[in-house]
């Protein structure tokens, strides 16, 4: 008989354990045998040609790659990296070489999809990159003002609903101008105060049920959203479905000196107004949430509100114009979609925006560059879905479509790993 002393290994500590690491592993497994039946399956002579630079102003760098190596050496890798992720994945003091692994496979999956739809062909990764960052600003302006609600503990669903509310009003307001006294600057000015504007509004409703309320926050927003998308549907085909759209857009503004850097000055340093006002607001929230008394406030009534109002905080206060502030920016965001890119509205335009906004806002872990970094995320996969389209790769473009609302998921089952909420979020407070 077996006697079991306290040095004895207990047999549960030995049991291989499925954890996050391992789930990734077997993900990047599939995409390398993927990626190696890709390789047999192409022409051996075939190459890729791949741009940088913009054609426009003649400086062009182009990189010739050879698609079949490229894509076996690329399953192989793939292979290699799953293997070290799961081989480390049970001994938490060499966890980390298999979560650089990891991270080293997700860098790799973008040059192998873009190299492996564009065989024997030319593609530019610099359109590529603009495309991303242009399709992210929605996003990534949408995130941020989810960032103030629920840092100050107000859940902000009703993303989708504010950026409607704005990219409706917004364009109405361009349209009526616009007829009055013609595309002037002052004229665009004025329609995107009015889209923040009106995102604002939305907030404080949203404020009003949730805070003074204390209505169920997810249902609060829930309304917002569907009341957004019944009155911006009314205004288009009471006010705007039976005249023409204005196709007219926000003009684009070079920044002097930098506009002229080779290879990705065109597509960073000359943009529209609302692009810049990407990294305007990242920069300023992440400075004020995290370096200012303001700042110090929110997330403290965000995390326990009862002790930040033993300290004299206003709580409910704070979250009234948090959550204003978070609105007037996703008015900003909606004003992106009808201002700056299409020149008209459409019902429902926003297309699911303001959710894959708050998916971003989850996946950075509630913190501004997170946010970013997310929002790029979802930017690229949309733009690569685009792409692939314009490849004309055998995928029914339907498929194609899905591509940002499936990286949605698979980022938010299990790709993120644990993140934590504010404390106090989804909270109502009262006073004691």
């Amino acid at each position: 008989m077996t006697v079991q002393t306290a040095n004895t290994p207990i047999a549960d500590e030995r049991r291989f354990r499925f954890n996050r690491q391992v789930m990734i592993g077997v993900f990047f497994v599939i995409i390398g045998l993927m990626v190696l039946y890709l390789g047999v399956e192409t022409v051996s002579d075939a190459e890729t040609v791949i741009t940088f630079g913009d054609d426009r102003v003649e400086e062009v760098i182009r990189a010739t790659i050879p698609t079949q190596p490229y894509l076996l050496v690329a399953g192989v890798l793939f292979l290699l990296c799953s293997a070290a992720a799961i081989a480390t994945s049970q001994d938490e003091d060499r966890q980390q070489i298999g979560t650089y692994a990891l991270y080293f496979a997700g860098v790799l999956i973008i040059p192998t999809i873009l190299i492996a739809a564009a065989e024997g062909r030319s593609t530019s990764a610099t359109t590529l990159i603009s495309e991303s960052l242009r399709l992210a600003t929605p996003i990534a302006i949408g995130s941020i003002g989810g960032l103030w609600c629920e840092r100050s503990g107000v859940i902000n669903i009703a993303i989708e609903g504010m950026m409607l509310v704005g990219a409706c009003f917004g364009f109405v307001a361009l349209f009526f101008l616009r007829q009055e006294y013609g595309a002037t600057n002052w004229v665009f000015l004025v329609s995107v105060i009015a889209a923040v504007i009106s995102g604002g509004v939305a907030a404080l409703l949203h404020a009003w049920l949730s805070i003074t309320f204390k209505t169920d926050q997810v249902v609060s927003g829930t309304v917002i959203n569907i009341m957004a998308l019944g009155i911006t549907s009314f205004v288009r085909a009471e006010y705007l479905q039976s005249t023409e759209a204005s196709t007219e857009t926000l003009p684009s503004v070079a920044i002097p000196l930098l506009s002229e850097i080779p290879i990705l000055g065109e597509t960073l340093f000359n943009n529209k107004p609302i692009f810049y006002s990407m990294f305007i607001l990242l920069i300023l929230t992440h400075i004020l949430l995290f370096n200012s008394r303001w700042g110090l406030r929110t997330r403290a009534v965000g995390e326990n509100p009862h002790a930040a109002d033993t300290l004299g905080i206003k709580v409910n206060r704070i979250r009234w114009t948090n959550v204003f502030i978070g609105g007037l920016i996703a008015g900003l965001a909606g004003a992106w979609l009808t201002l700056e890119t299409t020149g008209r509205f459409n019902d429902n335009m926003t297309d699911g925006r303001g959710f894959i906004a708050l998916a971003a806002l989850i996946f950075g872990k509630w913190t501004p560059f997170g946010a970013f970094s997310g929002a790029l995320l979802f930017g690229f996969s949309e733009a690569m879905g685009t792409r692939l389209q314009l490849l004309e790769i055998s995928v029914p473009s339907q498929f194609l479509q899905m591509v940002p609302y499936i990286t949605t998921i698979v980022v938010l089952a299990g790709l993120i790993g644990r993140s934590i909420s504010p404390k106090a979020l989804g909270q109502p407070y009262e006073k004691e």
